[in-house]
């Protein structure tokens, strides 16, 4: 897989939203958050614990996995300064009710101070099957329209093997939703090393553009390897065959000013460990050219 207090909520340090952000594309630092790294945390870190790590850390905030204790991991996350920046939601479409969406309306009040994007990733149907769009852009569109008075936001998660499996599945589903701005995309590269590899990187993320609202990266092996089953896919960032800073170039190139998420999924072991690792790797891969 992957491959988440309202008058307290005042002190939390926002990040400015995508289309605010007016500093020249080579000096900008995306915000940087990890996510899913208490998965497998071997020291079984408590949410309080997790949000004092983060900012030790100097991670900028974290993606909430699934709808359980979100307003606990908003809470705690607001105490430590850091941002909610998402939760991810599985959509089940061999279901009739296909997502909570009664949890979700519960939960938006917490979130509204985060700035929160909903990572939708859609389960229950073969991969990249059309025949669910209609039904697919009836649902975003719903949960838009929920999420609009908290100034949260929706984005499409591909995932490898599930129904939303590549970026362009992701593009193919917000044009029809066409709500750019509050419907997004967002890039995995671990996913598009396993499902789209194929595809040029650059291409991909130049398609994505217009509705790119986050990405996610980590460490890896180069796509081919993971393409042959030979490769590791997601591994501390620094880790592996493959140079993260051909992808943040191209990032860079296509003028992309959000948030970059850490996927952690899969990494045991101590978490602080690894997160102190990766955050190593990404301040130099950052570091400007000479």
């Amino acid at each position: 897989m992957l491959a988440l207090v309202s008058c307290a909520c005042a002190n939390v340090k926002e990040t400015a939203p995508v289309d605010s952000l007016e500093a020249d594309v080579s000096d900008v630092t995306w915000p940087f958050f990890a996510f899913c790294a208490e998965t497998h945390d071997a020291r079984k870190r408590t949410l309080p614990q997790q949000a004092a790590m983060l900012k030790e850390l100097g991670y900028a905030g974290y993606g909430h996995l699934w709808l359980d204790n979100v307003e606990a991991r908003a809470k705690t996350l607001t105490l430590a300064e850091r941002r909610l920046f998402q939760v991810y939601v599985n959509v089940d479409l061999s279901k009739p009710q296909p997502v909570d969406a009664k949890r979700i309306a519960q939960v938006l009040g917490v979130l509204k101070p985060h700035k929160t994007q909903l990572a939708l990733l859609f389960v229950g149907a073969k991969p990249s099957d059309t025949k669910f769009d209609d039904a697919v852009v009836k649902l975003v569109r719903r949960l838009a329209d929920m999420a609009r008075p908290y100034d949260v936001t929706v984005v499409l998660y591909p995932h490898s093997d599930f129904w939303l499996e590549t970026v362009g599945d992701a593009v193919r589903i917000a044009a029809k939703v066409d709500r750019r701005g509050e419907v997004g995309v967002m890039f995995n590269l671990c996913h598009w090393m396993k499902a789209d590899a194929n595809r040029d990187l650059r291409a991909v993320l130049k398609e994505a553009k217009p509705w790119l609202m986050a990405v996610s990266i980590s460490g890896s092996d180069k796509p081919e390897q993971i393409r042959a089953g030979k490769g590791n896919w997601i591994q501390p960032l620094g880790g592996g065959t493959y140079d993260i800073r051909e992808f943040l170039d191209i990032l860079r190139e296509i003028k992309y000013k959000g948030p970059v998420g850490l996927q952690c999924w899969g990494i045991g072991g101590d978490a602080r460990m690894h997160l102190a690792e990766s955050m190593a790797a990404w301040k130099l891969a950052i570091e400007k050219k000479k």
